[in-house]
């Protein structure tokens, strides 16, 4: 007998609107901007849904009070649950301190003290951070286990009905504050929580208007899945934009996302650290790579999006300063500005400068220089790093090397060696 297919709920977009109405005088209501280099750029009119300026710098917020909001009051007695290492912790541990219900966060050891302290400072004395093992798997499995023995409740960050009918206020908010016909709907999707609850509320109050998922290239968790029919856990993925970066999506935000999105769009990471610096740089704008990715994605559309009204969602702004020399890095080598190479030096005086003077360009630089003199070799090996500052210098920067007999080896394109060396 084949045993019957599990029917998955859906948010009802009445418990959206009742959502909006726990959430008000807790959740800022973010402003949507139109944003004038962007539509500049693409031809189209450009406006920012802003959850990075939320009272916590994400949109986490909103699911973690709502399903805060929606426990009984002796289950709130016994405190909440959760496991996080970025946004969702802050969400819970802010909905602790306005709530006054003890909650016990476990994150990894590996988190960077600045989130640490900033979970604290959100959940003051009613939270309890706990650094346990090396990833968030670690510390999810560590929360489970406390949650079963201790009957604390646990407020998952993405697959959970309350949660995302939270996340869903922010389509509300995109709808009532739009005079215009939104033509395309850009969100980022990491569990797929925000994209579920936005997807809800447009369905069903604007159903033209195109729903776009966007996931980094290196985590395409919700995209897999979707070409797959059904949930898959990836073995591996790219960690770099942590808050969109899951193995596995929900359960039940995949079977809304797969109904509701019309398509989801995968972005390179490296693009991403070039839309970050770019919103940095022109809109005084700090986003986080989760945050930047829906604006990431707009080089992808920008043909069918011409002449269109578009939204961005801008998730999170909690960017940690100190990956800003890792962004850098990332968008030059995404840009083709930066490369990498082992060039053998002949072991005698004058070799350096002659390749200074006959290979390098007149605007080419050396950014980095490894080398040791091996006095018994007729060459020795020096890991040598380029910035250009145009990507079409590329061919003629490697025929001059190869012009003036450079014995070399590219590393851009050897991604083994290259993460061991650089």
């Amino acid at each position: 007998m084949v045993e019957a297919e599990k029917k998955i709920p859906f948010p009802d977009v009445d418990n959206i609107y009742l959502a909006a109405d726990r959430l008000r005088g807790v959740a800022t209501h973010t402003p949507l901007q139109e944003n004038l280099n962007l539509s500049d750029k693409y031809g189209a009119t450009i406006f920012l849904k802003r959850e990075d300026l939320q009272v916590v710098r994400s949109y986490k917020i909103r699911g973690a009070y709502n399903k805060m909001a929606s426990l009984p009051a002796e289950a709130l007695a016994k405190g909440v649950v959760c496991a996080s290492a970025g946004n969702h912790a802050q969400g819970v541990a802010y909905a602790c301190r306005k709530m006054a219900v003890k909650g016990l966060i476990f994150m990894p050891t590996t988190t960077p003290n600045q989130k640490v302290k900033q979970v604290k400072l959100f959940g003051k004395e009613f939270v309890e951070v706990v650094l346990v093992g090396d990833t968030y798997d670690d510390a999810y499995y560590a929360a489970i286990e406390y949650v079963n023995t201790h009957d604390s409740t646990f407020v998952h960050p993405f697959d959970d009905m309350q949660v995302i009918e939270g996340q869903g206020t922010v389509g509300l908010e995109i709808f009532k504050d739009s005079n215009f016909k939104i033509d395309y709907l850009l969100m980022a999707v990491g569990g797929g929580g925000l994209a579920a609850g936005v997807s809800t509320v447009f369905r069903q109050l604007s159903p033209r208007t195109k729903l776009i998922g966007v996931e980094p290239l290196g985590a395409p968790s919700m995209k897999a899945s979707m070409d797959e029919g059904h949930v898959v856990t990836l073995d591996e993925i790219d960690k770099f934009v942590d808050g969109a970066a899951v193995k596995r999506v929900g359960e039940t935000t995949f079977e809304i996302c797969r109904q509701y999105l019309n398509q989801v769009v995968l972005v390179p990471e490296g693009k991403v650290c070039t839309t970050i610096l770019q919103l940095y740089n022109e809109d005084a704008i700090v986003a986080e790579p989760a945050g930047a990715l829906t604006i990431a994605a707009l080089d992808f559309l920008k043909d069918e999006i011409r002449g269109k009204n578009v939204v961005c969602l801008v998730s999170g702004g909690n960017n940690d300063i100190t990956r800003t020399e890792e962004i850098k890095e990332r968008s030059l080598l995404y840009e083709g500005l930066k490369h990498y190479f082992i060039i053998r030096f002949p072991q005698r005086a004058g070799a350096m400068r002659e390749f200074l003077s006959d290979v390098l360009g007149e605007t080419d630089d050396i950014t980095l220089f490894e080398y040791s003199k091996k006095t018994n070799r007729e060459r020795g090996p020096a890991l040598v790093g380029i910035e250009l500052k145009h990507k079409a210098d590329f061919e003629s920067l490697i025929e001059r090397m190869r012009e003036a007999k450079i014995q070399f080896e590219y590393l851009n394109d050897k991604p083994d060696l290259f993460e061991f060396l650089i």
